[in-house]
């Protein structure tokens, strides 16, 4: 009789201890993710900053909308398998590929090696560049009203991408277009904040920015594109 009262109690305190543990580390997860929310402004955009806004269904069909034989900027590059999709699509002027391949090291250094390879013959006609370091670091390099255009696919934390933006703003031209990639509260299945959505809103309402196009495929994640708008 003792024999089978003993692991019954036993599973019992497990179980029980178990379920505090866990509601210990979920309201702890909790308090951090609300105190980190606090951590990114939030700005309601007016109907000038969505006046001329227009959905598109994807970024590649985004990319019919972007000026052709320009001089762009892909920051965030990965593998450059939108890099080829730009360069086919926009036949750019000058494409200057971004990006700290090998750091962090989930972006292996091979993979710098691998876009060489992949762009070989536009970088030996000098129509691909390729500027290895961190965005905002290599953005400030460049003169100001440099690029008609760029796209932002980088860490997508609020402030790495207001960061990003705040130097964006005076690197494209006056009727330039600042577009990125994930426009969207974050990554469900990686348990990821981002916080794109914020730091575009608060260049739009701040220094009087207007959005133009965003996507509506959710099978990818969404892109949005900007513009300063114009004043008589």
């Amino acid at each position: 009789m003792t024999r089978k009262i003993i692991p019954t109690c036993v599973k019992k305190i497990y179980s029980l201890a178990k379920r505090n543990v866990y509601q210990i580390w979920h309201d702890r997860f909790v308090e951090q993710r609300c105190q980190n929310e606090k951590l990114i402004p939030k700005y309601d955009l007016q109907p000038k900053h969505i006046q001329n806004l227009k959905v598109l269904l994807n970024r590649e069909s985004l990319l019919n909308f972007l000026p052709k034989n320009a001089i762009c900027a892909e920051i965030g590059v990965n593998e450059g398998d939108f890099s080829k999709m730009i360069l086919q699509q926009s036949s750019p002027l000058k494409l200057h590929l971004i990006d700290a391949w090998g750091n962090p090291a989930r972006y292996h250094d091979g993979l710098k090696e691998l876009v060489r390879d992949k762009f070989k013959k536009e970088i030996a006609q000098k129509v691909v560049e390729l500027n290895i370091g961190y965005s905002t670091a290599i953005l400030k390099e460049f003169p100001d009203h440099y690029f008609d255009w760029v796209y932002l696919d980088t860490d997508h934390t609020y402030k790495v991408t207001a960061d990003e933006l705040a130097i964006l703003k005076d690197k494209v031209k006056p009727n330039g277009i600042i577009a990125g990639h994930d426009y969207i509260i974050g990554n469900w299945a990686g348990d990821c904040r981002y916080g794109v959505i914020e730091a575009v809103h608060e260049l739009c309402v701040k220094d009087n920015w207007e959005l133009i196009y965003i996507t509506a495929n959710f099978s990818e994640m969404p892109s949005f594109a900007i513009r300063k708008i114009k004043t008589d």
